[in-house]
């Protein structure tokens, strides 16, 4: 089977850099996983995630016009997660049907109530980025 970009294969670590593993794929072909391309979470040293002669799947992202193939740990598991995975219903108009029963006089209350929870939350985190609250001839605002 040819290899092609967006396939997901299995393949071997054969070698570990500081930016990314090499994974013989089939036919004697090695692609590089990126260390950005390990997973989803930060990976400051690629080996607490990978060792030579691990066996992992990875989706090929891009073989380039000089042989370089490119790949992708992180996304063989997102699409593994996809197809499994059931598409999740939202109601968009949930919100607005509450708002729609309320009266214009709760509306407004509940729009002015918001606004001044916001309004304080701003200042709070002007004040204190300013130093506490405090001007700079040390007077209190």
């Amino acid at each position: 089977m040819a290899l092609k970009v967006g396939s997901i294969v299995e393949g071997t670590v054969v070698n570990i850099t500081n930016f990314g593993a090499f994974v013989e794929l089939e036919g004697n072909k090695t692609g590089l996983v990126h260390i950005s391309e390990v997973s989803n979470t930060f990976v400051k040293d690629i080996h607490d995630f990978l060792k030579e002669k691990d066996k992992v799947k990875v989706k090929i992202i891009s073989i380039e016009e000089d042989g370089k193939i490119s790949l992708s740990m992180k996304q063989a598991q997102e699409g593994v997660r996809k197809r499994s995975s059931r598409p999740i219903e939202i109601d968009w108009d949930q919100d607005r049907n509450k708002n729609l029963q309320m009266s214009f006089e709760d509306r407004l209350s509940k729009f002015m109530k918001d606004s001044e929870e916001k309004f304080v939350d701003i200042k709070k985190n002007q004040e204190s980025k300013r130093g506490g609250g405090y001007s700079r001839r040390g007077s209190a605002y």
